[in-house]
């Protein structure tokens, strides 16, 4: 099973040169950590960092600096693991593993971004697919009960 099966669509970005505050305002009025930040210079659809609300807090806020004077692209992380669409989840699950991310910009043929896979995503998906198993063996379970003729 594929990447882009599994991941949520909704993406919310930014713009790499909008301040940290106006980000931290998206994050509010959005409710979530996790922004997938593009370029307007480019073409605006291609991830070219991620910024979450931990950034924010241990870069900006704890540091004390006005978060009006720092951009995005300061406080971001550059050229982040991405997956792919097509992309097998097991690999892309050890990937994120391997490097320690909670979720990660899923990009289509082009490049451009078409979702976010989350460990949360994951996560239900095999509890889907646990159900399933656990479906099928109670389902069983009356058959074999059954007297045979």
């Amino acid at each position: 099973m594929s990447v882009g099966t599994i991941c949520t669509r909704q993406v919310i970005t930014v713009d790499r040169g909008i301040d940290v505050a106006a980000a931290a305002g998206v994050m509010r009025d959005k409710e979530v950590g996790y922004l997938v930040v593009t370029d307007a210079a480019g073409d605006g659809r291609k991830p070219v960092g991620v910024v979450t609300d931990r950034d924010i807090v241990i870069k900006v806020m704890a540091r004390d600096i006005d978060p009006h004077l720092l951009k995005v692209a300061d406080v971001m992380t550059p050229e982040p693991l991405v997956a792919g669409y097509a992309d097998d989840i097991a690999k892309t699950l050890h990937r994120m593993r391997a490097l320690g991310v909670r979720r990660v910009p899923v990009i289509g043929p082009q490049g451009n971004i078409v979702g976010v896979l989350s460990l949360d995503d994951a996560f239900d998906h095999l509890v889907s697919q646990m159900a399933d198993v656990a479906g099928s063996i109670r389902s069983q379970q009356p058959t074999e009960r059954r007297p045979h003729a």
